[in-house]
């Protein structure tokens, strides 16, 4: 027996990408989708992602984001320190703010920090950036295998799954446990491509179904209209920058955050 699930990480406005990445999770037969947060930034229309995934009951972990503009605080809580990387987060956020609708304000402001759920014998906590701090930043090349061995004896997890940072990674630890970061719809991973990422948790049960199970991640590349979207940016006087990054893949924005290693592979 094989239970599949997805999770979708920063929509970020996307609407057009979470739109194709529940069709394409759909035509996979997926048992339930997740969402781990940051509805809004970058992206126009805010209100847009909302009946996207209420009416597909996707249950979403409240991002920084959405702790932000659901409480109508001064920013996003995105955990930068460089002045342009916060330069240009004011501006997504400001943006977002004022396109929100009250109802959806409310909405977001009721998501729960964390969503855990149990698989057989395994316990599945969902977070946004981490289970410590919603903002906290844990990247592939700077993230230890030690810590996050610490990490899920210390949450009672098996698997813990988060985004934030924008980049999918998996590392495997021991005793079949996990964690996983799933990506974002909401723009590219830095590489030059215009796609966007989400993931699959595969949960395997083998032989008589007893102790012998299994746990596979996949990560899913959506193409989606970017062009459509960065028309509709552009009509909304959304930074040309922004625009840049879903028509050529690259990031230009919010880069100081990156570890040296992962900034090597971007074109700026």
């Amino acid at each position: 027996m094989q239970t599949t699930i997805a999770f979708f990480g920063g929509i970020y406005n996307n609407y057009l990408a979470l739109e194709s990445a529940i069709a394409d999770a759909h035509a996979r037969h997926v048992s339930q989708m997740y969402c781990l947060g940051d509805l809004g930034a970058f992206g126009p229309y805010p209100d847009r992602v909302f009946p996207l995934l209420i009416e597909n009951e996707i249950q979403t972990v409240q991002g920084n984001y959405d702790h932000s503009i659901g409480n109508a605080l001064e920013d996003c809580q995105c955990g930068y320190t460089d002045p342009r990387d916060n330069h240009f987060a004011a501006i997504s956020y400001d943006y977002t703010l004022h396109n929100t609708s009250p109802e959806n304000r409310e909405w977001m402001k009721k998501l729960p920090e964390e969503i855990r759920f149990t698989w057989e014998d395994k316990t599945i906590l969902l977070c946004h950036g981490s289970p410590r701090k919603t903002n906290e930043f844990l990247w592939e090349s700077t993230t230890s295998t030690a810590f996050l061995e610490r990490l899920v004896n210390e949450q009672n997890a098996d698997i813990i799954l988060g985004t934030h940072t924008g980049l999918h990674w998996h590392r495997r630890l021991s005793n079949n446990r996990h964690f996983i970061n799933v990506g974002v719809l909401g723009r590219p991973e830095n590489d030059g491509t215009t796609n966007v990422w989400y993931t699959l948790l595969h949960l395997k049960t083998e032989g008589n179904g007893q102790e012998n199970d299994s746990v596979s991640v996949e990560f899913i590349p959506v193409v989606y209209d970017h062009e459509r979207l960065a028309r509709e940016m552009d009509s909304e006087n959304i930074p040309a920058e922004f625009i840049e990054t879903i028509r050529t893949g690259w990031w230009t924005t919010c880069l100081e955050v990156l570890p040296a290693k992962e900034r090597r592979t971007g074109k700026y």
